[in-house]
Order: C-alpha cells, then structure tokens, then sequence
C-alpha cells in the first residue's frame, strides 16, 4: 500500500520538475531578450538621443527620415546581397567538403577537424587575420611575390566592386564548416540500398547526387540555408573587422550603419535601423526558409 502511494507522489515531482529549468530560462530570455525587443518597438518612435533630457513621441518621422536617407537604402541593399552571397557560398563549400569528407577515414576525420576549427575561433579575430593578410604589404601578396618573383602590391580590400565579395568569401570560410557537419550528417542518413541500386541502375555520380541525394538531405539544405540567412543579415564583426564597411561605404552593412549611428548619438534612428533590419529578416529570409520546408514536403 506504501508503495502504491509513493508512485503519485513520485509522478507529481516528474511532472512539476522541469519547471525548475524552463522558469530561469524563461527569466533570462525576458530580460535580455524580450524587454529589449519591446523597448526597441518603443524608441524607434521617439526623439531619443544624447543631445536632449528629454524623449518626445515623433510618431513615423524616424521611418520618413530613413526612407529619404540614401544611405539606408545603400546599407539595405549592400545587406541582403552580402547575405545572398554567404548563403550560396556557405552552402556550396560545405556541401562540396562533406561529399569530398564524407568517407570515414583518419585523414578525412582529421581534415574535417581542420576545417572546423574556424567555426570555434572568434569572427573578430579571423577578421582581423583577413585584414592583415590581404594588405598591400600583407601576407598573401608576400606569397604572391614569392611565386612570380617580383613585388606584387594588390589592394585587395581597396576595391570599391570587389571588396565586398572578398567579405562574402571570408565570411562563408569561417562558417563553412559548420554547413560541413550539417550535410555529413544529412549524407549519413541515406540508406546504403538506395545508392547501390542506383549504381546498379547505370545512374551517375551527378545524376546520383541531383536526383536522390540532394533530396533525401533536403532538410540539411534548409537547416544551412536558414542559419547562413539570418547570421549574414545579422553580420557585424567580420566586416567591421575587415574593411570597417570600406572603401566608400561599399561593405556598410546595416548593422555597421546602425553601430556608427548609435556612436552618434542618435539613439533613436540607430533603434529604428534596427528595427527596419528586423523587419527585412522577417519579410525576406522566412519566405526563403518556407520555401525550402515546402520543397522539402514535395521531395518527401
């Protein structure tokens, strides 16, 4: 009877137990999450600024002086092809690593920690390698040199066309690893029989990969595409790192633009950046992420 009685009770403590966890992460999220984003809501329609006590209600007049600011449009536009740019690449080098890695051989288990590792290093620091690598008088044209024979002094972010390509390279280098691990995993789930009735079938290697690899892994596809979306759209530290949003404003991602607005002082346009910046991940990468789970359904 004793220990027909103690089951409820220890039923009841099961039940009541997780909330132990989920309370203090729930707080945490409130605070440094939730009553940001809502205070952020707030401001962008305020005055807010260090060259007043006070804060006033402007209503839209942040947006309508936004709107007519060339240089939110420029930052906006330089923002979504820098993070188009890293969601192809991104996916590309790590889609191309895991079918090179993606036998379980020491050098391949070794290899793959080698290309990991930028995942783990700090965006800052690999920005600030980059910076010092691709000066004139840095380390890549020293190799350069090296190889021709003569001085080569290539401004490699001194390029107002190519700069901001060469940050999309750079950026998708140090999370390709990442997509790398995603797709070994997504590779890893396909059935053996099916890759081998393929091959008895005369399929080839591309067909193989086109038309029953890349849609038995279509969820990896969209796990990569998403992440590579919105922590591009999100960039900060590699570029700023980098170029600093030069030359001429050409790699001004907008969160660089709302960053030096902030410096400013101009608290209340940097909010409403950042809220327009919110706005654009909702309207742009969600309808990208619900295609790619739509296709997803179809392949199934």
């Amino acid at each position: 009877m004793s220990s027909m009685e103690a089951t409820p009770r220890h039923g009841t403590a099961d039940r009541s137990h997780p909330w132990g966890f989920v309370v203090p992460a729930f707080a945490v999220l409130a605070v440094f999450f939730l009553t940001p984003t809502i205070y952020n809501f707030i401001y962008a329609f305020t005055d807010w600024s260090s060259f007043k006590s006070a804060m006033n209600p402007v209503g839209l007049g942040n947006f309508a002086d936004l709107i007519a600011s060339g240089s939110l449009r420029n930052s906006l536009v330089i923002t979504l092809v820098y993070a188009a740019g890293v969601a192809v690449l991104q996916n590309l080098f790590g889609l191309g690593l895991a079918l090179l890695l993606e036998r379980d051989t020491l050098v391949n288990k070794i290899v793959r920690v080698v290309f990991f590792v930028p995942v783990i290093l700090s965006a800052l620091a690999a920005g600030y390698v980059f910076q010092a690598l691709l000066r004139p008088d840095g380390g890549l044209n020293q190799m350069l040199g090296l190889l021709t024979g003569s001085p080569v002094k290539i401004a490699w972010l001194g390029s107002t066309t190519w700069t901001l390509f060469v940050c999309i390279v750079i950026h998708s280098w140090k999370w390709m690893g990442m997509s790398m691990l995603v797709y070994l995993a997504g590779l890893k789930t396909i059935d053996a029989q099916v890759l081998e009735a393929a091959r008895i079938d005369g399929a080839s290697r591309w067909a193989t990969l086109h038309q029953i690899r890349l849609p038995l892994i279509a969820p990896a596809v969209t796990f990569n595409v998403a992440t590579a979306l919105l922590g591009s759209m999100n960039s900060f530290d590699i570029v700023q790192a980098t170029t600093g949003g030069g030359p001429g404003g050409s790699t001004e991602l907008l969160n660089l633009f709302i960053f030096r607005t902030f410096g400013q002082g101009l608290y209340a346009q940097a909010t409403t950046m950042s809220l327009v910046l919110f706005l654009a991940v909702v309207i742009l990468a969600f309808p990208v992420i619900g295609m790619l789970r739509r296709r997803e359904g179809r392949m199934a």
